[in-house]
C-alpha cells in the first residue's frame, strides 16, 4: 500500500522481444512516397488506461497481451520487422520477423490512486512508455524499430510508441484492434491486413519542405473537457445563422484557432493558420484493412484579426470552406501540379497544428477486459503548436482537447476564452 503523500512510481520488471507466433515472410516491403516523409520516422506515443482486472484464476492481462501480440504479427508481419535502407537508398520495410520490444512494469499504486492519469499526469509519462534498455551490440538506432509497448498494472495501462512511417493514426488503431481481436480468443484479426502502398500517390517533383527548426518557445500543457451542451449550443448557433449543419470538429477547432489567436495577441495584418489532416483513404479506394499513411494536410490561412475579431459562426466557415478544398487541391498535388508541400510541420508559431483522435478507432480496443477509459496522445516537441482532440473518459460525455499551443504567459487568457460561449 502506498502510504499518503508518497510519489507513484512505475518500476520496470521485465523486457523481451515478441517475435510472430509462427513463421512470416521475409524480404523488404516498399513504403509509400508519404510513408518514407522525413517527419514520420517519429515514433507516436500514446497512453491507453482501462479499468480491468483480472479475475482469480484468469489470465493475467499482461499474458493475454503478449500472447495476442505474438497471434497478430503473424498476420501484421511487417510490424515485426525493422526500418531499412533498400539499395537504392530508400526507406522501406525489412521483414526480418525479429519481433516487438514488449515492456512489462509494475506501479507503487493503483489506477485509481492517480485518477487514472487524468491530467494532470500524477506519474511521469516516460515510466509509463516503452524505453528498453539495448544490448551494447544493438547498433540499430531507435527509430528503426516499428513498435514498442509496455503494460503496467493495476487496472492497466498499455502505452505504444509506434513509427509513423509504417501506419498512421487509422492503421495503427487497426493494428491495435487486431491485438484485441486475438486476446478475445479469436483465430485471426477480424479485419485482414493489407499493404497496398502502390494505392498511394508518388507525385512527379513533389516538394518536401524543410524540417521544423526548434525554437526558444516553450508551449504549455493544457487539457480541457468540453461538455456536450456547449458543443451543442454552437452547432446551433451554426444552424442557426448559416442554415446547414457543422460538426463538433468543426466547432472545437474554430473556437480553438479564434481563442489562441486572441490569446497569443498576434499582431493585426499578420497571417495565422491552422492545419488539420484530413482521411485521404475514400478519395483513393485504398483496399480494405490497409494500415498505411493515407492522409492529407489541408491549411486554412486568414488574417489574425479575420479570426480574433470574428464570431466563432464566421470561424467554422473558414474551417469548412478549408475541408471543401480537399478533393481539388489532393489530386492536383497527387499529379505534381506544383502544389507547395502540404505535408511540412513547422515551428512557426502563427501555425496550430491539429489532429482528431476521437474517431481513430482506439476508444473501441478491447483486450478483454472492456474498452479504454480514455486514451492520452503524448507530444514531445514543445515548440510546435498542437490541438488534439479525443473522446473524454468514459464516464464524461461531451470531448476533450489536450492542447500545447501557447505560452505561459497566455495559458490563462486561452482557457478562460475556449470557456466563452459567445
Amino acid at each position: 500500500m502506498r502510504s499518503a503523500g508518497a510519489a507513484a512510481t512505475v518500476t520496470r520488471l521485465a523486457q523481451r522481444v515478441v517475435a510472430p507466433a509462427a513463421p512470416t515472410p521475409r524480404g523488404q516491403l516498399p513504403l509509400s512516397w508519404l510513408d518514407r516523409y522525413p517527419t514520420q520516422r517519429a515514433l507516436i506515443e500514446s497512453l491507453h488506461v482501462f479499468k480491468g482486472r483480472a479475475d482469480a484464476g484468469a489470465e493475467a492481462p499482461a499474458r493475454a497481451i503478449e500472447r495476442a501480440l505474438a497471434a497478430a504479427l503473424v498476420s501484421y508481419y511487417p510490424i515485426a520487422g525493422r526500418l531499412a535502407v533498400s539499395d537504392e537508398g530508400e526507406l522501406v520495410v525489412d521483414c526480418t520477423g525479429e519481433g516487438v520490444w514488449f515492456v512489462e512494469a509494475g506501479a507503487s499504486c493503483a489506477l485509481a490512486d492517480v485518477d487514472y492519469l487524468e491530467y494532470p499526469l500524477m506519474v511521469p509519462k516516460d515510466e509509463l512508455l516503452p524505453h528498453p534498455t539495448y544490448p551494447e551490440s544493438d547498433l540499430l538506432p531507435e527509430d528503426s524499430l516499428i513498435l514498442l509497448v509496455q503494460f503496467a498494472c493495476g487496472g492497466f495501462v498499455v502505452g505504444f510508441r509506434f513509427s509513423h512511417a509504417v501506419a498512421d493514426g487509422p492503421g495503427a488503431a487497426q493494428f491495435m484492434a487486431a491485438v484485441g481481436d486475438m486476446a478475445r480468443g479469436h483465430a485471426a484479426p477480424l479485419v485482414a491486413p493489407a499493404w497496398g502502398r502502390e494505392a498511394i500517390p508518388n507525385p512527379p517533383g513533389a516538394a518536401v519542405g524543410a524540417l521544423p527548426v526548434p525554437t526558444e518557445l516553450r508551449l504549455q500543457y493544457l487539457a480541457m473537457d468540453i461538455s456536450t451542451e456547449y458543443i451543442e449550443h454552437l452547432k446551433a448557433r451554426f444552424l442557426e445563422q448559416a442554415g446547414q449543419r457543422c460538426s463538433a470538429f468543426e466547432v472545437l477547432i474554430a473556437k480553438a484557432w479564434q481563442s489562441r489567436t486572441r490569446a497569443a495577441g498576434f499582431a493585426r495584418g499578420s497571417p495565422v493558420h491552422v492545419c488539420f489532416a484530413m482521411n485521404a483513404r475514400p478519395a483513393l479506394g485504398v483496399p480494405r484493412g490497409f494500415y498505411g499513411n493515407c492522409y492529407y494536410i489541408m491549411r486554412v490561412s486568414a488574417a489574425a484579426e479575420a479570426v480574433s475579431d470574428a464570431s466563432v459562426c464566421d470561424v467554422v466557415r473558414l474551417v469548412r470552406e478549408g475541408k471543401k478544398r480537399l478533393p481539388g487541391e489532393f489530386a492536383r498535388w497527387s499529379a505534381g501540379g506544383g502544389v507547395d508541400d502540404p505535408y511540412r510541420i513547422t515551428s512557426d508559431y502563427r501555425t496550430l497544428l491539429v489532429s482528431d483522435w476521437s474517431r481513430l478507432g482506439f476508444a473501441e480496443v478491447d483486450y478483454g477486459w472492456g474498452c479504454p477509459v480514455h486514451v492520452v496522445p503524448l507530444t514531445n516537441l514543445d515548440y510546435i503548436a498542437t490541438c488534439i482532440l479525443v473522446r473524454p473518459s468514459a464516464h464524461k460525455p461531451g470531448a476533450r482537447l489536450i492542447t500545447q499551443c501557447v505560452d505561459a504567459g497566455a495559458v490563462d487568457a486561452f482557457h478562460k476564452d475556449m470557456m466563452r460561449l459567445d
